[in-house]
């Protein structure tokens, strides 16, 4: 969770910062900069807590600050810096420039000047969040993943990512909503071959979905 320091601004409190190829939904393949904020406001991240969490399925660490690349920012520039610093140093250096911010749920944090920060150095700002949490201006890319038994506040963006299946959840309760893109991802875990079938399945019977792997753990990146 943020903090205030003792001018009033936030402090950013970020996992891990660093350079992949997006795995999933619209931009899969894309060269990115992932930030990911440490926190979430439907699971604590520990095991302990897991059978009672909103979201009790979630594969990421997101705990602490510990990760590399993270730490505690005080100042929005710094943190935009250090994604920056990501950024393979190359003669087109700044262009197609895109950071991820994920999580956990980077809406706990994520504000304007961050978003704005972002920009100054020349990045196109991309969200993965529940969608229980309203945007901050400025952001360019909207990819909402709504989890079951939670209250989906964000019901317009870029794209739509239903890990599937998930307990009373059905897809079509989404269809509505004003999205370009809806993806349906297989749920990771002991059946994973039996939710990619699934997931499979409904895709060619409802062919407004479309199916998202998750490319980077098939090539064993992060």
């Amino acid at each position: 969770m943020p903090l205030s320091n003792a001018s009033g601004n936030m402090n950013y409190h970020i996992k891990e910062v660093y350079y992949t190829l997006q795995g999933e939904g619209a931009h899969a393949g894309r060269a990115a900069v992932f930030c990911r904020f440490a926190g979430c406001n439907l699971w604590s991240g520990f095991e302990r807590d897991r059978a009672a969490a909103t979201c009790d399925f979630c594969d990421t660490d997101f705990v602490g600050t510990d990760g590399p690349g993270g730490g505690i920012f005080k100042e929005a520039t710094d943190l935009a810096d250090t994604v920056a610093k990501s950024w393979p140093k190359t003669q087109c250096s700044r262009e197609r420039r895109l950071v991820v911010c994920t999580g956990g749920e980077p809406l706990l944090q994520l504000d304007k000047e961050l978003t704005q920060a972002f920009h100054d150095e020349g990045f196109t700002v991309a969200i993965e969040t529940n969608g229980t949490r309203e945007l901050p201006p400025g952001i360019d890319w909207v990819c909402v993943s709504p989890k079951s038994g939670s209250q989906q506040i964000l019901k317009r963006g870029n794209e739509i990512k239903l890990v599937f299946p998930q307990q009373n959840v059905d897809p079509r309760q989404f269809e509505e909503m004003d999205f370009q893109h809806f993806f349906l991802q297989p749920m990771d875990g002991p059946d994973l071959a039996r939710n990619t079938a699934l997931a499979t399945q409904y895709c060619l019977e409802h062919p407004r979905w479309m199916l998202s792997i998750q490319r980077h753990k098939l090539l064993g990146m992060q």
